[in-house]
């Protein structure tokens, strides 16, 4: 991930800036020759072409696969030569003003299209199960130039906060299975809040995406156990899972479903329980019902506006609407906080619970705020970082208090600072637990 930078823009003359930027063909801010640029980011053909039958037939050892590996290294061929900073980019087309499909034919103009990938077309765990291991496949054959390609590699995400999160998600499955270097990721911001790239901005030019330093940026593993039979509309970083106990160190008050589903997934930037998810998930479900009202983040600015007021935001103590009421009393949250080992409960605010890994929150702001010494002494706190391996926790009183936060006249209210969160969603009644997430510190990528 790119170090921090100046806070990318979401207008629509940001959006055409990162397009005019690669017709400049620029390197450190120098004009090049076109073609100078593609050979410094673009495989060897045989290695892409490789890589794209992989991912196609979803089979490393396909027969297209194999036939390009022999004719590169049949008797006679020279020697690939590998790029110096090679670069896969994925695209969600989808995102905020929509502008994918212009970047994408800019940047396959500047490197092999085969190392440009739709997100409709190809997932990011296909290419880390069949394209990487393709290239990890001919490493291990002694192929010097796919040796060479692996360790320097570089993923670019042109996509919203959900894009980005969803292949970080992919990419970060390959701690687990050993398959080390995890590629470094940078941005370029295509949604309506970009939160993960106002943290971590690039210039949006292909320079600072190969040769910016490296920073890093806390993942956290999230499992979710629900009652067995009900729907759930789970986004790319969730998977089902087999069922996980979650109360080996804390036990669980009132009555426990007999049959439990199960879900984990991982998360970069922040999640919500309240008023606030309530706008996201209508604005989302909008979005895909009715794809011609999102074309751009003012107009997603709009409807998110007017989803705020249609659930609750601002007239909550008028609402007899059992989704709009307090979380007080469906809600309980178990913290582990800073230093220490042991599950404590923390007080839940009545309208909406936020934990932030990052100091951006709904297109650009700090709701966590920038705390003084003394407060943080008094509060147990420790200064908010990115890669610290602690989230912040906050929440909104009500309507009124979100207004005055994302206008920032004041801070949100802060509840805690823990290297591991446990929410427990019960009935109105507390007798029945509905739905468990556990949060804990994953594998820093």
């Amino acid at each position: 991930m790119d170090s921090p930078g100046t806070p990318s823009r979401t207008s629509g003359s940001g959006r055409s800036s990162v397009i005019d930027s690669l017709r400049g063909c620029t390197l450190s801010g120098v004009r090049i020759p076109r073609e100078e640029l593609k050979k410094k980011i673009t495989f060897p053909e045989y290695i892409r072409l490789a890589m794209r039958e992989a991912i196609q037939a979803k089979d490393v050892d396909a027969a297209a696969v194999v036939q390009f590996y022999e004719a590169a290294h049949a008797e006679g061929a020279e020697p690939a030569e590998p790029p110096e900073f090679p670069l896969v980019v994925f695209i969600n087309s989808k995102s905020g003003g929509r502008h994918g499909p212009e970047l994408k034919a800019r940047l396959q103009e500047l490197m092999g299209e085969e190392q440009v990938f739709e997100l409709s077309a190809v997932k990011p765990h296909e290419f880390v199960q069949y394209g990487l291991s393709c290239l990890e496949k001919f490493a291990t054959l002694g192929d010097n130039c796919a040796k060479e390609t692996r360790q320097k590699l570089r993923i670019v995400v042109a996509g919203g906060d959900g894009t980005v999160g969803w292949v970080l998600g992919c990419l970060g499955e390959l701690n687990k299975q050993d398959r080390l270097p995890v590629p470094p990721t940078g941005i370029i911001p295509l949604g309506t809040g970009n939160d993960l790239s106002r943290s971590f901005a690039i210039k949006r030019t292909l320079d600072k995406v190969t040769t910016g330093p490296i920073v890093h940026l806390d993942s956290w593993h999230l499992l979710i156990s629900m009652p067995a039979g009900e729907e759930l509309d789970i986004p790319h970083s969730l998977k089902a899972t087999e069922e996980t106990p979650l109360d080996q160190e804390l036990e669980v008050e009132g009555e426990l479903p007999e049959k439990v589903s199960c879900y984990q997934g991982v998360f970069y930037n922040y999640f919500s329980i309240g008023m606030d998810a309530q706008v996201a998930y209508g604005f989302h479900n909008l979005r895909n019902e009715k794809p011609y009202l999102a074309q751009g983040p003012i107009s997603n600015k709009l409807i998110y506006s007017g989803y705020s007021c249609k659930q609750g935001w601002f007239f909550t103590p008028c609402s007899s609407d059992p989704g709009l009421r307090s979380l007080k009393n469906i809600l309980r949250i178990y913290a582990k906080k800073v230093n220490s080992s042991d599950w404590e409960q923390v007080h839940v605010p009545s309208r909406s619970v936020v934990a932030l890994n990052l100091p951006s929150y709904g297109s650009g702001r700090n709701p966590w705020g920038n705390l003084k010494p003394d407060y943080l002494e008094k509060r147990g706190f420790v200064e908010a970082q990115a890669d610290d391996g602690l989230l912040e926790v906050f929440g909104f009183k009500q309507g009124w208090h979100a207004s005055m936060v994302m206008v920032e006249l004041i801070s949100a209210k802060h509840i805690t600072q823990a290297s591991a969160i446990r929410f427990e969603l019960r009935e109105e009644n507390g007798q029945r637990h509905i739905c468990k997430w556990m949060v804990n510190h994953g594998n820093n990528p």
